[in-house]
């Protein structure tokens, strides 16, 4: 049996599978980053599965700081992989498992922050990425509504309205642009700015945080894959388990005829990934 453990700024995801070829997951969990990589962490994530070092033929590292990790753990060979091809085969392959023909992509890695990995012929090179990721949502949501309880926002999202917070094509520029319908926002928290901006609700709050994020990752994804002539475009990572994310990325896929997908356990991509390479 193999492990990976991916180390994210936000969250540190842990997979264990009987082969390299990803067939069979045998456990996985996801615990609170310390923003730490340590074999002390790696003890920490192991005991979430409740195992050991020594339960292993091999230890896979990705993200953070992993290479400061020794070459081996109670005897246990630590691997250290790039999460650049972490990320970018580690998303192709769970692609793969919903699109068995597809053989290039734009993985894009919708974490604390956004990175986005061109993977074809066999290898995996960035391309662009945003600051603009799950740790904004966190942030705003901190700032504007008293929470960073990801489940507490994804709730209030879905239940809000955007449009309560934002400034929509209708009113800026008095009817639909393009491909953009006359409801879509011109401008992001823009009645902030104006005297309308008073008891906004905290569901609407939650929806316009969510929808700026999600745009944003939405559109660098769409120009960066037409960038690099690659039709699919594969979003990973667990700022995508919400509900209310994956909304907003289907809307702007919508509206300019993208094909963004979003796999069965996007979040655990990129340690998969590491097992992979």
């Amino acid at each position: 049996m193999q492990v990976a453990i991916d180390f994210g700024l936000t969250n540190v995801d842990v997979v264990a599978m009987q082969n390299a070829d990803a067939r069979q997951i045998a456990q996985m969990a996801m615990i609170p980053s310390q923003r730490k990589v340590d074999v002390a962490q790696v003890r920490r994530a192991l005991a979430a599965l409740n195992r050991e070092a020594g339960d292993f033929e091999r230890i896979c590292v990705t993200g953070g700081q992993h290479r400061r990790l020794p070459d081996q753990i109670d005897g246990t060979p630590v691997v250290k992989v790039g999460e650049i091809e972490a990320i970018g085969f580690g998303g192709l392959h769970l692609a793969r498992r919903e699109m068995p023909d597809l053989s290039e992509a734009l993985i894009v890695s919708a974490g604390s922050g956004t990175a986005m990995i061109a993977v074809r012929n066999g290898s995996a090179q960035h391309v662009t990425g945003s600051a603009v990721g799950g740790g904004t949502l966190l942030g705003l949501c901190k700032l504007l509504i008293g929470t960073t309880d990801p489940h507490e926002i994804n709730r209030l999202a879905l239940a809000g309205d955007s449009n309560k917070v934002d400034i929509t094509l209708i009113e800026a520029t008095g009817g639909a642009i393009g491909r953009l319908p006359a409801d879509a926002n011109a401008v992001n928290f823009g009645r902030a700015a104006t005297l309308e901006w008073a008891d906004v609700a905290r569901e609407d709050m939650a929806a316009g945080v969510a929808v700026l994020v999600g745009q944003v990752i939405a559109i660098i994804a769409i120009n960066a894959a037409r960038a690099e002539r690659l039709e699919q475009i594969v979003v990973v990572g667990h700022l995508v388990d919400l509900a209310c994310m994956r909304r907003v990325l289907d809307t702007v896929a919508g509206y300019y005829g993208a094909r963004i997908m979003i796999p069965s356990l996007p979040g655990y991509a990129t340690a998969i990934g590491a097992l992979l390479h």
